[in-house]
């Protein structure tokens, strides 16, 4: 199980399936890779191919209890682009040296598709069984807009999820290193039990074209800029869901740093940053997620300095926490203003999972078994995964895809970076890690 993890990763990595958006990108050769090695382990894997090149692998592994609901593992075997120029090696060579696998998915996510494939054939080879129904699905284009993967599956085949109640997906329970106030040395995983929504958007202001060198005061142009600098400068109020709240107890006990959430006179707006500032190496855990954010990425006027373009476009990356929809919505009329009108391009739903359900504690003790003394910790992710399209299914979706790293090893910071790489040793803990949990959860 361990040698194959990381020989899968390493051969998955080989087969380029960047995806550019806009429906430019290839994942038929890394789904026929996995369905081959599926098939080898006794499964009926289905290979759907969604459009030329776009295709997902779904497969079934049936559980001893036949009463018990099933549990979908996703994966997607898609990746973001990667510029060779500026790696230390080649971005798909998948070169095994200095204990790493390396190369674009690594850990985002060919690694927990590579520990996936091989834990199940673990089982084939061993006889070993699952509890539940275990449903395999590795998706295509999770990296856009899931439109050709998980979107398709739940609008089309939902159901080869019949029974699913549950599922595990990227963005979790990885290795984060910190220290307490007194300096000493504490691991915590982070567990995905919320994610914020997504609210891809599109600024457009419209004025009157004209020459660059006379006054216009009906300026698109400056109408959208001003409308993007607003934007740019809005702090969001402080927005505790449970899982955050949940987030920021355990990270505190993680370090030891005091936090009661519930004390009288406990103002969020007035004292969850300091309490955050307080959690040293593990704040990123949770900063991202106690706000709304809206971050401008794109320009987009004109098409000569010296005439003044009717129409100006923007883009502004929105994520949502659950619950605070109607107020995003809300604040973005008011911060465009009359001038500058906006419309989702791309929107998704944010989620909310139970920590104190049994799966959650299964997944706690999978990885307390290999690695005692750690804390287990829930966490809103940052950003979205295909758990959003599952969600619409009625799965509750979890961020478990199990790595331990080494100190100095920023698993966040690896995520769409350069030389992004993967410890062979990390893969052996996950693919352990995931064959416990898999077999009891």
């Amino acid at each position: 199980m361990d040698e194959e993890a990381v020989r899968f990763t390493a051969e998955l990595i080989r087969i380029d399936t960047t995806n550019r958006g806009g429906g430019e990108g290839v994942e038929r050769p890394a789904a026929e890779y996995v369905a081959e090695r599926l098939t080898d382990a006794g499964l009926d894997p289905l290979l759907l191919e969604t459009a030329p090149g776009r295709a997902n692998v779904v497969a079934r592994v049936t559980g001893t209890d036949p009463a018990a609901p099933g549990l979908l593992v996703h994966g997607h075997l898609d990746v973001v682009p990667a510029d060779p120029a500026q790696w230390r090696v080649p971005p798909f060579s998948g070169e095994v040296a200095e204990g790493m696998v390396w190369g674009r998915g690594a850990v985002d996510m060919k690694g927990t598709v590579a520990m996936a494939v091989a834990v199940v054939r673990h089982w084939a080879r061993t006889g070993l069984r699952p509890r539940r129904d275990i449903v395999l699905a590795f998706t295509a284009d999770e990296e856009d807009s899931a439109a050709y993967g998980a979107q398709w599956l739940v609008d089309n085949r939902a159901d080869l999820f019949e029974g699913c109640t549950e599922a595990v997906g990227e963005s979790g329970a990885y290795t984060v290193h910190a220290r307490t106030a007194g300096g000493e040395p504490v691991r915590i995983y982070p567990v995905g039990a919320g994610e914020r929504g997504t609210a891809w958007l599109e600024l457009a202001a419209a004025g009157t074209a004209g020459h660059g060198s006379k006054t216009n005061p009906d300026n698109a142009v400056a109408a959208l800029a001003e409308a993007v600098a607003r934007i740019h400068a809005h702090r969001w109020p402080v927005r505790l869901t449970p899982v955050t709240r949940a987030a920021l107890t355990g990270l505190a006990a993680a370090v030891g740093v005091p936090a009661d959430l519930d004390a009288p006179g406990f103002d969020p707006e007035r004292d969850v940053d300091a309490l955050v500032a307080r959690l040293g190496e593990a704040a990123e855990l949770v900063a991202p997620t106690v706000r709304n954010s809206s971050v401008p990425t794109m320009l987009a006027a004109g098409y000569k300095v010296n005439v003044v373009p009717q129409t100006a476009t923007a883009g502004i990356d929105g994520r949502v926490l659950p619950g605070a929809e109607e107020e995003f919505r809300a604040v973005l009329d008011e911060l465009t203003g009359p001038r500058v009108s906006w419309t989702y391009q791309h929107r998704s739903r944010p989620l909310l999972a139970p920590v104190d359900a049994p799966v959650f504690a299964r997944m706690r003790a999978a990885l307390l078994e290999f690695d005692p003394g750690a804390h287990v910790v829930p966490v809103c992710l940052s950003g979205g995964t295909d758990a959003k399209q599952f969600a619409d299914l009625g799965i509750t979706g979890y961020g478990f895809s199990p790595l331990h790293m080494p100190p100095g090893l920023d698993y966040g910071a690896l995520f769409h970076g350069v030389d992004e790489r993967v410890p062979v040793s990390g893969l052996h803990f996950g693919a352990r890690v995931l064959d416990r949990f898999l077999r009891t959860a």
